[in-house]
């Protein structure tokens, strides 16, 4: 790979995102890391730029702020960077029942999900076509798969994060700029702690974050429409059964395994 090539990564600071700039920097590529938690990104360039001889540019910033997304594609343009790799990583998830959550959690659920993520690929989306080659890889979700009840809104943002992304590799089939879905299972990482998952049946065995963002990454460099990862057997083996099970049967299973034991 040419050790020129830059990676932008949002939520870098931990798990998945974290693993995806390793990757990226064992490989020799520069990266520009962005999260809200300034500390870690901080500790994370010093680690890898005396490591790899790399260089990192970081980023703090809160993308659930609706301006965020922009003031992020501002400040690259201003440093005179130019990403080759898009990676949009953030996202958090949260359990309950839509009508007993918390709306300000949700809210910036959606925002970070759906509008960082939207937001950041048309900012960045033309810089790529004007010199035509480019990568995004957007981290969605198996349950971009199907309904979540007891995590409404979260299912819901991975299905857009999915539809999306597969959407506009379509759109973009005339150019050399690929946009790849990862789909993780259950994954190792602060998420099901923060979000409560790791109380319930469906994180009683995970993935770790290494591999998920390996397979990540190298599905994104060989311009893969979607990646699944992190799953245990019988539940990849179950995927293409999904649409035969009756909705009522599937939404009942689903919730079963979300409610905190």
């Amino acid at each position: 790979m040419d050790t020129k090539k830059i990676a932008l990564i949002t939520g870098a600071s931990s798990g998945i995102g974290k693993e995806l700039a390793q990757i990226h920097a064992e490989k020799g590529g520069d990266l520009i890391v962005v999260a809200r938690s300034g500390e870690k990104l901080q500790t994370l360039k010093s680690e890898l730029e005396e490591k790899y001889k790399i260089s990192v540019y970081v980023i703090v910033k809160d993308l659930t702020l609706p301006e965020a997304p922009l003031e992020v594609y501002q400040e690259v343009k201003k440093a005179g960077l130019m990403p080759d790799f898009l990676i949009n990583n953030a996202g958090f998830g949260g359990i309950g029942r839509f009508d007993e959550r918390e709306w300000e959690n949700d809210l910036a659920m959606l925002n970070l999900n759906i509008v960082a993520l939207t937001a950041l690929c048309r900012f960045f989306l033309p810089d790529f076509v004007a010199r035509n080659s480019g990568k995004i890889l957007n981290v969605s979700s198996t349950a971009s798969l199907m309904p979540g009840p007891m995590q409404a809104v979260y299912y819901a943002t991975k299905a857009y994060v999915t539809s999306f992304s597969n959407a506009i590799a379509e759109e973009l089939h005339n150019t050399n700029i690929t946009v790849t879905n990862l789909m993780p299972g259950a994954t190792e990482t602060e998420f099901g702690r923060i979000s409560g998952m790791d109380k319930t049946a469906l994180f009683k065995q995970t993935a770790s974050a290494q591999k998920v963002a390996m397979d990540g990454y190298k599905g994104m460099i060989k311009g893969k429409l979607n990646v699944h990862s992190g799953m245990p057997g019988w539940m990849k083996a179950s995927l293409p059964l999904l649409p035969l099970i009756p909705r009522k049967v599937l939404l009942k299973q689903i919730r079963k395994m979300q409610e905190i034991k």
